[in-house]
């Protein structure tokens, strides 16, 4: 009776329809155009028409607070991963810009093409899961903490040098298994309130959930700086709590079943500017 009475009272507090302003546009610093809004990608034509970014349903305040990176939080953390690209760091002596150079030329439109697949490692791999090899292969270093505070960072700074270009992550060819592993775990129902990662994001978007105002679930602008928690949070971070909403049993970030649900919900954006860090609730 009590999981029957959450969910009635969720249903409930979906039914409100408080929609994004259709007219929104977000500029960057006054000259890096966004695309918040688009055709959706040919594998979700049955499913949606278009795709948002979360920007678009945050309220005048947050969007205005990454308008402009001096009140984008979420750039101290960029500031301070830019001291350590140069840092030194491990056994070989080496730092990120040992092998990379200057981040602002060599990680131009990394950010928009992953999660991708690393031929070498016969694998699909996330941003993070690049971070962290080259730290252990390349500079002798420790791995970051998969979601921790330095890696949200990291990925932050290489983010930022894409900021504007289109999501372009690839579906087939070597990585459709996994993709397709990702989708099939967006629309599996699970935990105690019987909830799907599309329940919320794809037919409930726009839609107040409590006090929040649902999103499409988009991740075009993760590192995502949360006014929540006042800090930078990774992908694998969100998904997490996600499940944990749902009373459900939890993946592991950087898990094969989180990289896999990162690659479809990266798909998902195909055609969306690369945003990070955003701001968000």
């Amino acid at each position: 009776m009590k999981i029957k009475a959450v969910t009635a009272i969720a249903a409930v507090l979906l039914s409100t329809s408080v929609f994004a302003d259709e007219d929104a546009e977000l500029v960057v610093n006054g000259e890096i155009e966004m695309v918040t809004k688009t055709a959706a990608p040919a594998h979700l034509s049955d499913a949606l028409d278009e795709v948002l970014s979360g920007w678009r349903f945050r309220s005048d305040e947050t969007q205005l607070m990454q308008m402009d990176d001096f009140d984008n939080p979420g750039m101290v953390a960029v500031d301070a991963a830019a001291e350590a690209w140069d840092a030194v760091e491990g056994s070989e002596g080496k730092s990120c810009a040992s092998c990379h150079g200057d981040v602002a030329d060599s990680m131009v439109g990394v950010r928009a093409v992953y999660p991708k697949w690393n031929d070498a490692a016969e694998e699909v791999r996330t941003l993070a899961m690049q971070i962290n090899d080259c730290r252990e292969n390349k500079m002798g270093a420790e791995k970051y903490g998969y979601t921790s505070g330095d890696m949200a960072a990291m990925e932050a700074l290489i983010s930022v040098q894409s900021r504007g270009m289109p999501v372009n992550v690839a579906i087939d060819g070597p990585v459709q298994a996994t993709w397709e592993a990702g989708k099939d775990l967006y629309y599996t129902r699970t935990g105690q309130l019987d909830l799907s990662c599309a329940s919320c994001h794809e037919q409930n978007y726009g839609n107040m959930i409590r006090a929040d105002h649902l999103s499409q679930g988009q991740i075009n602008g993760f590192p995502v700086y949360r006014l929540k928690n006042a800090k930078l949070n990774t992908a694998h971070a969100r998904f997490k709590g996600c499940v944990r909403d749902t009373r459900a049993e939890t993946f592991k970030p950087g898990s094969a079943e989180f990289i896999a649900l990162e690659l479809y919900v990266a798909s998902r954006g195909n055609g969306l500017s690369v945003e990070a860090p955003s701001v968000r609730n």
